[in-house]
């Protein structure tokens, strides 16, 4: 579960240059992209980490935020298990940087119990590979310290910190979440970051 006591800074990554991964799934799971009725298995997803106060209101955000337009339904991308019960969801779409848009990857979220399983780095990759294909990068992240492990993942991927750099309505607060990353992540993660960091 996140640990929301770590204190909330905007915290944005960009990855500039990514070529196409397979994105590596256990047996018997598969990433399929939106299915209707698949907004109520999202809004538990994100109500259980705790990022609504409601699964009514997580519901309504997606609906208004990512199915006003059906040809947009392949970039948004569920995890099924053995079961085909939705487990896991990632995102590829714009936001605003200045007066245009940029590529902008949204919720990656899997189901606690099977989180550690490669499940992330597995729906990350996918959504990747969907901007690789368009050639739609550079793609932003917005996110924060307490999703420390999810950073590092982010990194893995090839994504930077960004320093000054950021995107939509986003204040870029780099160097308070570097100084909390400092007390969460190993000697070694941190110094990864701060040497990849940029902008």
């Amino acid at each position: 579960m996140l640990d929301r006591t770590i204190p909330f800074y905007n915290t944005i990554m960009k990855c500039s240059d990514y070529s196409l991964r397979h994105a590596e799934l256990p047996d018997g799971f598969s990433i399929v992209t939106y299915q209707r009725g698949y907004e109520k298995e999202w809004a538990k997803l994100e109500y259980a980490i705790g990022d609504f106060d409601s699964l009514e209101l997580a519901e309504k955000y997606f609906v208004e935020s990512y199915l006003l337009n059906p040809e947009l339904f392949s970039n948004i991308l569920f995890l099924l298990n053995e079961e085909h019960e939705v487990v896991g969801s990632c995102i590829a779409w714009q936001d605003k940087h200045g007066e245009n848009s940029v590529s902008s990857l949204h919720w990656l979220v899997v189901r606690e119990r099977y989180q550690g399983m490669g499940l992330g780095r597995a729906l990350g990759t996918a959504v990747m590979n969907i901007y690789a294909e368009r050639g739609d990068l550079p793609v932003y992240i917005h996110t924060q310290p307490w999703s420390w492990k999810a950073i590092l993942l982010y990194a893995s991927l090839g994504f930077r910190l960004q320093k000054t750099d950021t995107f939509s309505n986003y204040e870029n607060e780099y160097r308070k979440s570097m100084d909390e990353l400092e007390k969460i992540v190993s000697k070694e993660q941190y110094e990864l970051l701060l040497r990849s960091s940029e902008g």
